[in-house]
């Protein structure tokens, strides 16, 4: 699915690790990822977080989109920063999936993440 995933891939964003229901992204931010008060935008750091669930409730091989997401912002990031979302599933049931996401910098916490998943057909 990453090798597919044009936006994340953009962003370059970097796989770290894979595993049922987890997942580990990294991205750097750049000069065009930075607003107007000289902080990450907020965009880019819900969209690192997303392909961070996105990958994590695909590892099943069952294709996976997210029915809702949502992100608290917690500290500022700037440009230079690495920024490492961990995501990890709470819940499966059905065609349903309940993953958490932390987005962190030099091991601190900078965003928290929640996402809501369903499975879908394959594509054809």
């Amino acid at each position: 699915m990453l090798a597919s995933d044009v936006a994340s891939r953009e962003l370059g964003i970097e796989l770290l690790d894979l595993s049922p229901g987890r997942a580990r992204v990294s991205m750097r931010v750049t000069a065009s990822m930075v607003n107007g008060h000289a902080i990450t935008h907020g965009g880019f750091v819900f969209a690192l977080a997303d392909t961070a669930f996105a990958l994590a409730c695909n590892s099943y091989d069952e294709p996976a989109v997210a029915a809702r997401a949502d992100i608290r912002f917690l500290r500022p990031t700037h440009e230079g920063d690495v920024l490492i979302a961990d995501a990890v599933e709470r819940a499966r049931f059905g065609r349903n999936g309940i993953y958490d996401v932390a987005v962190s910098r030099d091991g601190e916490v900078v965003a928290e993440f929640r996402g809501d998943s369903r499975t879908i057909a394959p594509r054809q």
